[in-house]
């Protein structure tokens, strides 16, 4: 195998390593950007991250927007997808119109939505992708919704005609939730077989079944966030095997870390996937070029 580039050993090294892959930057399809209040009441949320998970959650990057936007520039991050999420009827609306507006004050941003079971969500979703949204957050968990919920079938067919993919939250990590895990969305794309989705978190802790997922239907990834880190490794560690099982998926797998709220910095993330990379000869440095750009800019039709 080549030598791959030593991996960052900081934020401000991440621009170094990826110029030596001779990348032009990274591009990222999982970071939250929310309405300001938002935001906030996400971050009090993992401010109770013991009570919640067990586990402390120090948010890194609890910054103002503009600052946070100015980090991503720093650290070479030349496109990203910002994601939102509802937790309850009413606000999908919303929360897709406020990203379409900050995508478009955001030049290294691209249009997103999300969705939620309520009747009006075709109408708002068909609105969004015609305005060019590139992705779609749904996050089961949060949302304590079931994706197979009748009012969502013609959302997912709507995704899956304009091919648009949709970063879906589905497994049972962080915490279990009553319409989360890989079986039960399973049944959602075996409806839907041509649906593009990324699953969050590489299906997390499931991942065996995630790219279980990857296998049986053409159109699925899986991203990389907060996947492999020492955080993530202390609450569903990967498999032992986990780069020999990427090796035959590797232009399925998409740079996502969960930016600003992680709680570590984000060059842990991307010495994570380094680290798949310089395990199995048949990854290297294409692999790399692959999960940190080539991939997700495909997926976002770059």
């Amino acid at each position: 195998m080549t030598a791959l580039p030593a991996p960052p050993v900081s934020d401000d090294d991440v621009p170094r390593f990826t110029a030596e892959l001779g990348l032009p930057g990274l591009v990222d399809v999982h970071v939250h950007f929310l309405p300001e209040p938002v935001m906030r009441k996400v971050w009090a949320y993992f401010d109770k991250a013991q009570t919640h998970y067990g586990a402390a959650w120090p948010v890194h990057y609890r910054l103002p927007e503009a600052e946070r936007v100015a980090v991503l520039e720093k650290l070479g991050v030349r496109t990203y997808a910002p994601l939102v999420y509802p937790h309850k009827p009413g606000m999908g609306r919303w929360l897709t119109e406020w990203v379409t507006e900050f995508a478009a004050r955001t030049p290294a941003a691209v249009p997103t939505a999300t969705l939620y079971p309520e009747p009006d969500v075709v109408e708002y979703l068909r609105a969004a992708v015609e305005a060019g949204a590139k992705i779609v957050k749904v996050h089961v968990q949060v949302g304590a919704f079931d994706p197979r919920d009748p009012l969502l079938r013609d959302a997912w067919g709507l995704l899956a005609e304009a091919g648009v993919p949709a970063v879906v939250h589905c497994g049972d990590g962080p915490l279990r939730g009553t319409y989360t895990g890989l079986d039960v969305f399973g049944e959602v794309l075996a409806a839907h077989p041509r649906l593009p989705v990324v699953l969050a978190h590489a299906g997390m802790p499931d991942y065996v079944g995630a790219l279980d997922l990857v296998h049986r239907f053409e159109n699925v990834r899986i991203d990389t966030t907060m996947v492999g880190t020492a955080f993530s490794e202390d609450m569903a560690p990967l498999p032992p095997d986990w780069a020999a099982r990427l090796a035959d998926v590797a232009d399925r797998v998409v740079l996502g870390t969960d930016f600003p709220n992680i709680p570590y910095d984000y060059a842990e993330q991307v010495r994570a996937i380094a680290g798949w990379a310089a395990a199995d000869e048949r990854l290297g440095a294409p692999f790399l070029r692959g999960v940190l750009h080539d991939n997700p800019a495909r997926l976002l039709g770059l």
